[in-house]
């Protein structure tokens, strides 16, 4: 069951709408759902995993070639090895830098941020550390920059504050020896007598 067959064609669009951009619901096979942001890390690793396995089965390939003599083997054996560590090092930092990429966006996009581009590049990322989902020194420099940076965020509505306009109703005095301007504009005879 999709989210339209779900919740409606109308609400579906409403629910997508509201969520924007940046956040997508997935409906996996087994019923349940993820945010796109999890659903592009897994995605990213699996492609990533693939082109791993393809280059490792062409460097046995290439090994197999080269076991001619035992000093050479040898020696490919050892070229193969670091570079297999070096690979698995970097994907490995490339996958937490990943995920402290999409822990900052959804914390930036929960403190209601305008810009997340120029909120990032005033923070001190040295000092951010990630511990899980949590971003360990985030919420005192966003503090500070909502107290010195105000217009970088949005403005947070108080629940139980009701936002409606307000209108006076003004006077319309007549001007000095004539009719009063607006009046006139709108056709109407009088005005305050």
């Amino acid at each position: 069951m999709d989210l339209k067959e779900l919740l409606g064609e109308e609400l579906a669009g409403q629910v997508e709408e509201k969520l924007g951009e940046n956040h997508k619901i997935i409906d996996t096979k087994e019923g349940e759902w993820i945010p796109k942001d999890k659903f592009d890390q897994i995605n990213a690793d699996n492609k990533e995993l693939k082109k791993q396995l393809k280059d490792r089965d062409g460097q046995l390939a290439n090994l197999k070639d080269q076991a001619k003599g035992n000093d050479e083997l040898q020696k490919e054996i050892e070229e193969l090895q670091k570079e297999n560590k070096d690979t698995k090092d970097e994907y490995e930092q490339k996958l937490i830098q990943q995920s402290f990429d999409h822990a900052l966006d959804r914390s930036l996009s929960s403190a209601k941020v305008r810009n997340t581009k120029a909120v990032k590049a005033l923070l001190d990322m040295d000092t951010i550390k990630q511990d899980g989902d949590d971003l360990k020194g985030l919420d005192e420099q966003l503090k500070n920059l909502k107290e010195n940076e105000p217009y970088l965020f949005e403005e947070m509505e108080e629940e139980g504050e009701d936002k409606k306009p307000t209108f006076s109703q003004g006077e319309h005095k007549k001007q000095s020896g004539g009719e009063d301007p607006f009046v006139a504009a709108l056709g109407l005879k009088g005005g305050n007598d």
